[in-house]
This record gives C-alpha cells, structure tokens and sequence, in this order.
C-alpha cells in the first residue's frame, strides 16, 4: 500500500512502459476543461447581455408612457384651443352634427323585393 502511494505521489504513472494510455486520458480530461471552461464563460456573457437588455427594456417602456402621457396632454381639447386661439382660430359654438348618407339599393336588390 506504502509502496503504490509513494508511486502515485512521484507520478511514475507517467513515465512507465504503458503511460501512453495515462497521457491520453490526461488529455481527454483536459480538453473537457477547457470546453467546460468556455462554456461557462459564453453562459456568464449571455446573462450579462440579458440583464443589459432587461435594463435598456425598463428604460424603453418608462420612456414610452411618459411620451404617451405627454401625447394624451397634446391631444386634449383644452390644449389645442389654446395653441389656435393664438393664431386666433377658435372653437366652433355650435356642435357637429353627424351626416348619414342613406344607401341607395342596387337593381338586383330592388327586382327580388
């Protein structure tokens, strides 16, 4: 047992007759870090990138309910009588009336009545 763990310890494993079946395993193990490794780094990219967009969407969505709120503002009657009395336009006394136009039948309409 004494004589195995002091062959471990001195990694004779490495430099016996049959170490070629060690060094390729010792490979495989290191060629699996690294892929572990940059894929672990495309993961932490990928996150920093969403927590970025997330950031930018709040802004965007703030932005648009002032713009909407401000444009609710613009689009009051109040606001824009006040913006044409300067150029001394002013709101009509009498309301709209609604105009209908009565659809006249087609011939094909007329014969089947």
């Amino acid at each position: 047992m004494k004589g195995k763990l002091y062959n471990l310890l001195k990694a004779r494993f490495l430099v016996n007759e049959d170490a070629v079946k060690n060094w390729r395993f010792i490979v495989f193990l290191i060629f699996l870090a690294i892929i572990m490794i940059a894929n672990t780094h495309s993961y932490e990219e990928k996150i920093f990138k969403i927590a970025e967009l997330t950031n930018e969407v709040k802004e965007l969505r703030s932005e648009f309910v002032d713009r909407r709120s401000e444009l609710m503002k613009i689009k009051m009657e109040s606001t824009v009588a006040l913006k044409m009395e300067a150029k001394e336009i002013f709101p009509s006394s009498v309301p709209p009336k609604k105009i209908k136009v009565a659809k006249e039948k087609s011939a094909w309409d007329k014969l089947w009545q």
